[in-house]
């Protein structure tokens, strides 16, 4: 179990829905369709991308969320944000992990894993980006998610930027913050038609808006504004739910690669064997 010291900004409540009687079903959200690097068959994380969300997570997202299921050293990884092995080993003696064999809290190493989330209801982060759906399909057909994947990293985008000033029709003392692009927290009363269907896109969530413009400084001198904050640690948290999706497209195209040209050999060698017979015939 670790112990944080020199915590980062605290500024995340949680990701659980808001509670009690005001639990309701939330409008339709709004998920903004983003072009990352990592998309489609030749899409690649960008190494420099990565490390900036790395610092917005260590910054922000760590105050209250962990990344229980990735190691720190793979922080230096192929595919990843290749940080030196130094580096490496200086950003994990930020944290404090108990070693039974001392029976005390020791520096943490490279071959230890990120902390747990610090608050009880905060859900970890390290799988967020495929637990999540951005794109649903009309009428449950799933055409969007064929056309545009799962959408995980749309649906973490949206969330950090979706925060906005309430609709004119809630309470002022409605618990939590408006976001549309969230659809599973409250939704007051005030808010729906004649017919209990919301008027207001997403609903009210438990968390309160994590990322302003400036919220870090990047080393690379990249814009932080809001956007590209999201961006950047969007990208890292696809990278940590799936680390070896480069190799994977590697390994995918390879094959690809390998089937096409079976394929190409088989027609030769099926019509080199059958053109004896077939000009037989033909006599």
């Amino acid at each position: 179990m670790f112990r944080k010291f020199g915590a980062p900004v605290a500024v995340a409540l949680s990701l659980s829905l808001v509670g009690g009687a005001a639990q309701a079903a939330g409008g339709a959200t709004h998920i903004e369709d983003v072009d990352f690097s990592f998309e489609g068959p030749f899409g690649s994380f960008d190494p420099l991308q990565l490390q900036r969300g790395l610092k917005v997570y260590t910054e922000v997202c760590a105050a209250c969320h962990g990344l229980k299921y990735v190691p720190i050293r793979t922080l230096s990884d192929e595919g990843g944000p290749l940080l030196p092995e130094d580096q490496v080993r200086a950003y994990a003696e930020q944290y404090e992990v108990f070693d039974e064999e001392i029976d005390d809290f020791r520096p943490a190493k490279p071959s230890d894993h990120f902390p747990e989330s610090a608050l009880e209801n905060a859900p970890d982060l390290s799988l967020m980006a495929k637990k999540r759906a951005g794109f649903h399909g009309p009428y449950g057909t799933g055409i969007n998610q064929l056309l545009k994947g799962i959408g995980g990293p749309e649906y973490i985008y949206s969330l950090l930027v979706g925060y906005e000033e309430p609709p004119e029709c809630a309470p002022d003392d409605f618990p939590g913050s408006y976001n549309t692009a969230f659809g599973a927290g409250g939704y007051p009363e005030e808010c729906k038609d004649e017919k209990g269907y919301p008027t207001a896109p997403g609903s009210w969530i438990a968390m309160a808006q994590p990322l302003y413009d400036d919220s870090v400084e990047f080393d690379d001198g990249s814009p932080a504004d809001l956007e590209n904050a999201a961006k950047d640690v969007t990208a890292f948290l696809t990278w940590t739910a799936e680390p070896k999706l480069m190799a994977r497209k590697y390994a995918g195209l390879t094959g690809v690669l390998f089937l096409t040209v079976l394929s190409v050999l088989l027609y030769l060698t099926n019509k080199r064997i059958w053109a004896p017979i077939k000009n037989k015939q033909k006599d």
